[in-house]
């Protein structure tokens, strides 16, 4: 299999995980906290460095292995000299991906604003795609980034090449920006990526439990506290609304004629500095059991939040590859259902877990060029 080669749009927490991880599996020998060691013939070593787009100046001319160890990332260091093969951080668009308070050199985790990135343009992104060799873009813009996610979408299609949506951004999801990529017969694979044991994947499986077992939920909730800038850039509210729409259809998708909002909250809490990349989960659910009797269950997760995305990013990564190898075009269903939440189409874990499984088979063990039947994006 030839080597695949990626861009990352944000070069924040979770791009520093990935890239280190990157790094980490090339080197290290071990298949420890890979959800697939093979994946339709690619291991997590084929993935390669394109480019890297961001809006710090710090980051920006920078090698992509420097950059993401730039402030204001915090992500804990657990591969601290990774290959970036080559790889540089170039100035993308400035648009709607930086909060306003983060802006402010007084707060300590602020987004030092260059002003290449004011003056740059989608046609600069097109030609360093296409210059770069890329076939993958990451989406990594911070929650909220509505216009520059569109604008890196569009990026993907002008320079054809396929897209991984990892925030709550609709491109995968919406019909109009799927079917773009299915005329273009290029895969996108979104939207907002779910982590590899983070809160949304354990809330979805204990409310499905729960129903499948005969119990009755009242209510429930997830709170989330960090100290990443994703937690910070959060404190916006403004910029929460698809965040919270995504978070909340992945777990009520999973109870059988869902649940009423004032009966169901998740959403971030608040950001606490000294957390740093830590991500602290609280879920709360509120049942009744056998004769009506009532139930309780509290639960706490405390994960590194970076490393938890990037373990399924290398997984849709490589999905994105055996999409392109095979020509698929629009939105891949089954594998943005077991990856994210909020697929074009919502399915309880262990079918959409089979789904990828039956999707990867497929693609690996056929002929190269072969087209994609099963996904038509929209």
């Amino acid at each position: 299999m030839p080597n695949i080669r990626i861009a990352i749009a944000g070069v924040g927490n979770c791009a520093s995980s990935l890239v280190q991880g990157l790094g980490f599996y090339r080197h290290s020998g071990t298949t420890v906290g890979l959800m697939h060691p093979d994946l339709g013939g690619y291991s997590v070593g084929d993935i390669h460095l394109a480019c890297a787009f961001d809006v710090d100046d710090r980051k920006i001319g920078q090698p992509v292995g420097q950059a993401i160890f730039s402030a204001p990332n915090n992500a804990r260091i657990f591969f601290p000299n990774p290959q970036d093969d080559g790889a540089v951080v170039h100035a993308g668009p400035l648009g709607d991906g930086v909060a306003a308070h983060l802006t402010d050199p007084g707060e300590s985790q602020h987004v030092a604003v260059a002003a290449k990135s004011r003056q740059s343009s989608l046609a600069d992104v097109v030609s360093i795609l296409r210059d770069t060799g890329a076939q993958v873009l990451l989406n990594y813009l911070p929650v909220g980034s509505q216009k520059g996610s569109e604008v890196y979408a569009q990026a993907c299609l002008d320079a054809h090449i396929a897209m991984v949506n990892c925030i709550p951004v609709f491109i995968a999801s919406d019909s109009r920006w799927a079917g773009k990529f299915a005329a273009a017969g290029l895969p996108v694979i979104g939207d907002d990526v779910k982590s590899q044991f983070g809160a949304t994947i354990v809330h979805r499986l204990l409310m499905a439990l729960a129903q499948q077992r005969g119990i009755a939920i009242d209510s429930s909730y997830q709170l989330n506290v960090g100290g990443n800038n994703d937690f910070l850039n959060m404190l916006e509210r403004g910029r929460l609304k698809s965040k919270k729409i995504s978070k909340t259809e992945a777990v009520t998708s999973q109870i059988t004629g869902g649940m009423d909002e004032e009966h169901i909250h998740i959403g971030p809490s608040d950001y606490i500095r000294f957390l740093h990349d830590n991500k602290v989960c609280y879920v709360r659910m509120n049942a009744h059991g056998f004769g009506a009797l009532p139930m309780e269950l509290d639960l706490k997760l405390s994960v590194e939040d970076s490393p938890n995305s990037a373990g399924v990013v290398v997984d849709a990564i490589r999905c994105a590859a055996l999409g392109l190898q095979h020509r698929c075009g629009g939105a891949l269903t089954e594998v943005s259902a077991a990856l994210m939440k909020h697929p074009p189409h919502q399915m309880s874990d262990p079918d959409a877990a089979a789904a990828m499984e039956s999707w990867i088979t497929r693609y690996a063990l056929s002929s190269a060029g072969r087209p994609c039947v099963s996904d038509r994006g929209a």
